[in-house]
């Protein structure tokens, strides 16, 4: 049975406007979010590993090479198994850096434009056979299923078709921290295609070939030959070689590392993925065997690459093979698709911005996105060249293991960057050199001699004889062993540079490298007008402007500390735009640092702290106890019941725990970084002039804040660093308040209470002073009616004037004795007075014809004083005299001027 050109061509037309419909939707907020960022999707577009080579290849590897067709997939479980120590770290770079490609990576570890270009070019040309072998995997499909040759024409419109989907779901944005959504969910829906279909023609092989298990147990048992014919490489030396390559591949292909990394929305993903997607695979091969054996007892004169497509020809219907075929267009487009996309990225920013860099007053944004967008339609252009000048002898799967041993070059690299912080640029360059002219000797140009693009012959084949190692061994391991022999020995001999030391630094997972350097440009408005000299105003004003908001930061920030925070932040943006290496360059250049001017305590402290509340989740052993302890101190200082204050060398300060927010009312954000004179008032002039202070306690401090008065104690103490020189640096304090407010306000009441209870106490003595004169008035009073005299009455009135001001000097006493004191102002009172008032009151309760009191005091002298509580004393003070004097004894109160002092002496 055959198929209609036609009617393939229009169920793969209408399975890619499929594909457009659902990145479309997507993208259009149509599909929920919690299913656009589900887990699940993310394993899913990982299955864009399973290309035209599983789909089809994978019988042909199987029939070629029995069970060595597994360790493709074997050796991406592992790389997904390493997941806490390989993928994660690279993960958290990729994110925290922006970098959405491996030369990106290489190019920041190893600050290093060169070995960007080397990376980039090496993917290209190793991707190169890689698309063409998608591309003739669906020319070669609608061939087997048609039984004649296609039109050259057809594999071009399937080109323009993946380019014009690439550019428009996958180069929409240019910024890695914007993803391409619809284009994840798409690649998504293609790998569940493909594994729908796989599956499905292996349940068509068993049970419509076969007749279920028993008959294929049955042709098994009948044909001992085919069990043994998978069995017969499992002792080669290829397992080792063909695990390590997919083991490479997992990660390090343009296509992987773009949707593990660039593509990722959540950590979370990755580990969900690191068990799922290996099921994945395992379910993609399940059917592998079945599918060959059936194409062996259908006697199919297929070639096995395609059995796939040929068992569903001889006993299938038709819509069966479209379905496969579909499925083979799903594996082929994803690949091709992230693959430019991938590329396309990296040649931008290591290739042509380097080469050709735009004009400041062009549109950085619009000359990016066309520029990718070119890219895109080039590096598919390149592969359909590829694919039309080869001749197509070379299997699918030997096509797809050039790619891999290319790719395998970068893992001496990637071991550098995570786990070696010794490892130069010059080592890796010199590396990458050996590993890509090896693998050209050995790989590239075999294949185009095989494929009639070149003619002459390589010594090869007996080399590789005399080493007793297949093909793919002896170029793998003479690739990678001096490819990592000379990258260890050229790194040893050669020395870093700082700024390549640093990026090792930020590379490794367990150290934290504090910000260094003093911003020259003083606030972000100069910033603007710096980087617009080489981004184009409107871009660096947009850069600027994304920067702040990432860190909350406000457009009018003169703090160094806080700029220096800037200054990275807009290179880590740019990481993503232009590429590691043109963003530093472009930062060094515009906003350059002070290297001798050191980074303020607050921001290496904020720094670390940010780094270990990301990698807190991978800290084991010691290294977590102490982070845990850390962490106790660190709650220890925020509950304590005090204001803490601790200052930097610099007299910045450094941490501000809640309480003190509580008694300023002025929060940490406001506060850390800046030096103790830029706080407001009058916090200002408190904290710093104690600072400034000799003494190391202050007590009872009077404060005017808000509308009310409040008390403080403070105290400091200093804190010397032992690496600084006590002369070159001013030490660090740490200061703390005490809050008595509440102490002063509770004492006063306590005194009112007292003195109300001294009024209690004097209650029956102002009784009875106050009823004699009441008495004397009313008996004046009785007289009064019968005097007639002028004189008399005259006197009488006298008489009661005299009572009653002698009543009221009782009753004015008292009350000025209870009123409660404000304790807020002092004023001038005479002592005279003072000591009158509390020697009436006194005399009240203790007869004064059984005690004398005799008062010796200038009346001209006068004390800034509160009256209240002053009398409060002197009353208490006669009455404990009184109490322990006999009647007749004699009570003195002497009171004499010492310079600016009164002393009263009872």
């Amino acid at each position: 049975m055959t198929l209609e050109l036609s009617s393939l061509f229009t169920a793969g037309f209408l399975y890619l406007v499929i594909l457009f419909l659902i990145a479309y939707i997507t993208d259009r907020g149509v599909i929920p979010e919690r299913w656009v960022s589900h887990p699940l999707v993310y394993t899913l577009s990982l299955g864009v590993y399973a290309t035209s080579w599983t789909y089809y290849g994978s019988v042909g590897f199987a029939n070629s090479s029995g069970y060595l067709f597994l360790t493709i997939y074997l050796g991406v479980t592992l790389a997904f198994a390493l997941s806490p120590v390989l993928l994660r770290p690279i993960l958290r770079m990729a994110r925290e850096y922006q970098l959405s490609s491996l030369a990106d990576l290489f190019a920041f570890r190893y600050r290093s434009q060169l070995a960007g270009v080397l990376v980039t070019l090496f993917m290209l040309i190793g991707a190169l056979p890689y698309i063409a072998l998608q591309i003739r995997a669906v020319t070669q499909s609608l061939q087997v299923l048609t039984q004649e040759a296609p039109p050259h024409i057809l594999a071009l419109g399937f080109c323009i078709t993946l380019t014009a989907f690439a550019i428009l779901f996958g180069a929409r944005h240019i910024s890695p921290r914007e993803k391409h959504r619809g284009l994840v969910m798409a690649i998504a829906f293609e790998s569940l295609v493909k594994l729908i279909a796989l599956l499905g023609v292996g349940l068509f092989a068993l049970f419509g070939i076969f007749s279920g298990p028993q008959g294929l147990n049955q042709w098994l048992t009948d044909h001992p030959e085919a069990i043994q014919k998978l069995y017969e490489p499992v002792g080669s030396s290829q397992w080792g070689t063909l695990i390590f390559l997919s083991f490479g591949a997992a990660f390090l292909l343009p296509r992987q590392f773009h949707m593990l990394f660039a593509e990722n929305l959540k950590e979370d993903n990755l580990r969900f993925a690191s068990w799922a997607f290996p099921v994945f695979l395992l379910l993609l091969n399940l059917p592998i065997p079945v599918i060959l054996w059936a194409g062996h007892y259908l006697g199919l004169s297929t070639n096995p690459d395609y059995f796939v497509l040929g068992i569903t020809l001889a006993e299938g219907h038709s819509w069966l093979p479209l379905i496969t075929f579909v499925g083979g267009i799903s594996a082929a487009s994803a690949m091709v698709i992230i693959t430019t996309l991938a590329l396309s990225s990296m040649c931008m920013n290591h290739l042509l911005l380097p080469a050709s860099y735009p004009d400041p007053k062009l549109n950085l944004y619009y000359w990016l996105l066309w520029g990718r967008r070119l890219l895109i339609g080039l590096i598919i252009l390149a592969g359909y060249s590829f694919y039309a000048f080869l001749k197509h002898r070379t299997g699918l799967a030997q096509l797809g293991l050039i790619s891999f041993v290319a790719v395998a070059q970068f893992l001496p690299g990637i071991v550098g960057l995570l786990y070696w912080r010794r490892a130069t640029r010059e080592g890796l360059i010199a590396g990458l050199l050996a590993g890509i002219f090896i693998w050209a000797f050995t790989l590239l140009l075999p294949m185009l001699q095989h494929s009639g693009f070149i003619e002459h012959s390589y010594p090869i084949s007996h080399w590789q004889q005399a080493t007793g190692l297949d093909h793919w061994s002896f170029a793998t391991f003479w690739s990678v062993s001096c490819n990592a022999l000379l990258f260890a020995l050229v790194s040893l001999i050669t020395r870093q540079r700082q700024e390549e030391q640093q990026a090792a630094a930020s590379c490794c997972s367990s150290a934290f490298v504090p910000l260094t350097g003093v911003v020259a440009a003083r606030s972000p408005d100069e910033f603007k007008k710096e980087l617009g000299a080489l981004l184009g105003e409107s871009t660096a004003r947009n850069e600027v402007d994304r920067a702040l908001s990432d860190l909350g930061m406000s457009p009018k920030e003169t703090r160094s500390t806080e700029l220096r925070r800037l200054r990275e932040r807009i290179e880590r943006n740019l990481y993503g735009l232009i590429g590691p290496q043109m963003s530093h360059l472009i930062i060094s250049r515009r906003l350059a640092l002070d290297p001798e001017a050191r980074t303020a305590l607050a921001d290496s402290m904020r720094y670390v702290e940010e780094r270990l509340a990301h990698s807190r989740s991978v800290l084991h052993g010691l290294t977590r106890e102490l982070d845990n302890l850390q962490q106790y101190q660190k709650q220890i200082l925020e509950d304590l019941p005090l204001g803490a204050c601790a200052l930097g060398q610099d007299g910045e300060i450094i941490i501000w725990n809640q309480i003190m927010e509580e008694y300023t009312g002025v929060t940490d954000q406001v506060t850390v970084g800046h030096p103790l004179q830029q706080l407001p008032r009058p916090w200002n002039d408190l904290l710093g002039g104690f600072a400034r202070a000799s003494d190391s306690h202050s007590y009872h401090l009077e404060v005017a804040f808000a509308g009310q008065t409040r008390w403080f104690n403070l105290h400091k103490a200093v804190i010397e660093d032992p690496q600084i020189s006590a002369t070159s640096e001013a030490p660090g304090m740490v200061i703390l308040m005490e809050d008595l407010t509440q102490l002063e306000n509770l004492e006063a009441e306590l005194a009112h209470s007292d003195r109300l209870a001294s009024i209690g106490r004097l209650a029956a003595g102002v009784a009875h002073e106050i009823g004699n004169p009441v008495t004397g008035i009313a008996s004046i009073a009785q007289n009064l009616k019968y005097e007639e005299e002028p004189a008399a009455i005259e006197q009488s009135a006298s008489d009661i004037l005299t009572q009653t001001e002698r009543i009221t000097h009782i009753v004015q006493s008292l009350m000025n004795f209870s009123r409660s004191s404000s304790g807020q102002s002092l004023q001038p009172v005479r002592l005279m007075d003072i000591l009158q008032d509390a020697l009436d009151l006194v005399r009240l309760v203790h007869k004064h014809d059984q005690l004398e009191y005799r008062v010796d005091c200038d009346p001209q002298i006068v004390l800034q004083a509160d009256y209240q509580r002053l009398a409060q004393v002197f009353v208490n003070l006669l009455n404990n005299a009184s109490d322990a004097s006999s009647p007749g004894d004699c009570i003195t109160i002497d009171v004499r001027e010492d310079a600016s002092q009164a002393i009263v002496e009872v």
